[in-house]
């Protein structure tokens, strides 16, 4: 408990400004999609990572959905998503995901993962696949992955290029200050790098990062955060709010206004990111198909 209160976390949780508040999910279309979900086996991490934006997203049939299964093998400080040892893979996953995607007429799919360290490419394959399934099923959609350090295998990453994605997201979530409480597993350096080598290894494949904020970073570290994004070449970044899932999780040092993500929206894009979305509620998948229209011909 120490460490929390050395990066700024305050003793009692801080009530939600009432710009955080959300209504709850519910709906045709959100029952049509968590049944669909449930009868294929499949996950999502608008779930699993209890977001903010499920009712909003579910209602207009969209969602991230998660492979690998629901059990992540590093205990992130700020994720919801459950922790422990994976199920083998399920390599018939892939096809369900696209069975799903072509049902829900999708032509924007995203798709992420929990870390697989246990395995040997860290899931690449799996993503891989997964996007041979969607273009084979969806002919013309776009494929956006959000995906895993890989431990810094250059093996893995080329793995997922060679799919072609329509955009490749690694997310940085906070500071370097910050990663050794709030990122365990993970270093700043190595995201950075993964993003850099996406770039050098494809250019032609837009790249993208997400940002959390309020767990004690400052602003003038959050700049300089945005400012090794602009340098390995990203087009994308978004940045909200962290919002603490449960009291197992680290508490919210404190809340932005909308303002201030507007100022850190004005910053990356002087820092030359083509496409900065900013606000309280951002998730890195949160409209994703509007951000990549700017950067995806």
């Amino acid at each position: 408990m120490l460490e929390l209160v050395q990066i700024g976390s305050p003793a009692r949780p801080q009530p939600r400004p009432e710009w955080l508040k959300v209504r709850l999910p519910g709906g045709k279309n959100y029952h049509e999609l968590k049944q669909t979900m449930r009868g294929l086996g499949l996950h999502t991490v608008c779930e699993s990572a209890r977001c903010p934006n499920i009712g909003e997203c579910w209602q207009h049939r969209t969602a991230t959905f998660m492979i690998l299964g629901d059990l992540c093998t590093r205990r992130c400080a700020f994720c919801a998503v459950p922790k422990g040892r994976p199920a083998p893979v399920d390599w018939d996953e892939p096809e369900r995901v696209a069975e799903a995607a072509a049902g829900m007429g999708l032509k924007y799919i995203v798709i992420t993962s929990v870390d697989r360290d246990d395995l040997e490419d860290g899931g690449a394959t799996a993503f891989a696949l997964t996007l041979a399934a969607l273009r084979r099923r969806i002919p013309g959609c776009k494929v956006e992955v959000l995906i895993p350090d890989f431990r810094g295998s250059d093996d893995a990453l080329r793995i997922v290029l060679a799919a072609r994605p329509d955009v490749l997201n690694h997310n940085t979530e906070t500071v370097p200050r910050l990663y050794s409480v709030a990122r365990r597993g993970a270093r700043y350096i190595r995201s950075l790098r993964l993003l850099a080598r996406a770039r050098e290894i494809d250019p032609s494949i837009p790249t993208k990062s997400g940002l959390m904020v309020g767990l004690g970073e400052t602003l003038g570290e959050l700049h300089d955060v945005l400012r090794d994004l602009s340098r390995v070449g990203i087009d994308i970044a978004t940045i909200g709010q962290y919002l603490r899932p449960t009291r197992d999780h680290l508490p919210v040092a404190r809340f932005y206004t909308p303002d201030e993500f507007l100022t850190l929206k004005h910053e990356g894009e002087r820092l030359g990111i083509r496409h900065v979305e900013s606000g309280p509620l951002v998730r890195s998948s949160y409209h994703a198909h509007e951000q990549s229209r700017t950067v995806v011909a």
